[in-house]
């Protein structure tokens, strides 16, 4: 047991009991504990497998390559709508978590099996396309273009997604100005 691990869940506001019950099922699995994104992370011989989290509305276990594991029980849940590769199973009393143990134990010994085959993200990713506004500060800064590519694809879809999402050109005009700064020292949109 982690004593930041510890601490994070003798500080947290909400859900401390559900996920001290979780932590003791991921634990009894045989793996390793850190904090990790300011969250319970749990490891196999150093490749993060599960990850605790808390929400208002629910807390969860997180399996990092969940979209490759079965779900015969249809509980893993997609974190979000662009979600490729992670998965959550969600609780919101420790009453669910108990009559789910063994379920999550399997599924840990699951995730722990795909990191021992070596089997990778197969995902698909589509390149998503730069809106017009992007482009074109693209063409005209090629200190923009270099501090661009040389960020992670992540940090680049993340981007490309912020400016797109906005309906008026002035605004995507705006939004590009105003991370211009961040690309340029090399952050992401949320670093």
């Amino acid at each position: 047991m982690n004593p930041k691990v510890d601490r994070y869940l003798s500080n947290a506001k909400q859900w401390q009991a559900e996920m001290q019950h979780l932590r003791a099922i991921v634990l009894a699995c045989g793996l390793t504990e850190e904090l990790k994104w300011g969250k319970p992370c749990y490891a196999f011989e150093n490749k993060n497998i599960v990850v605790i989290q808390g929400f208002k509305a629910y807390c969860a276990l997180l399996f990092l390559k969940g979209y490759l594991l079965s779900d015969a029980n249809g509980i893993l849940v997609k974190t979000g709508e662009n979600t490729r590769v992670g998965r959550q199973i969600r609780f919101t009393d420790v009453r669910e978590i108990t009559q789910m143990a063994p379920v999550l134990k399997a599924h840990i010994y699951e995730a722990i099996e795909v990191e021992k085959s070596g089997v990778k993200e197969t995902v698909k990713r589509k390149a998503e396309p730069a809106p017009e506004e992007f482009r074109q500060k693209l063409n005209k800064t090629p200190a923009l273009k270099t501090a661009f590519n040389a960020l992670t694809p992540g940090r680049q879809r993340a981007y490309i997604m912020y400016f797109s999402a906005a309906k008026l050109s002035k605004t995507r005009e705006s939004r590009v100005e105003k991370c211009l700064p961040r690309i340029l020292r090399g952050k992401g949109l949320n670093d």
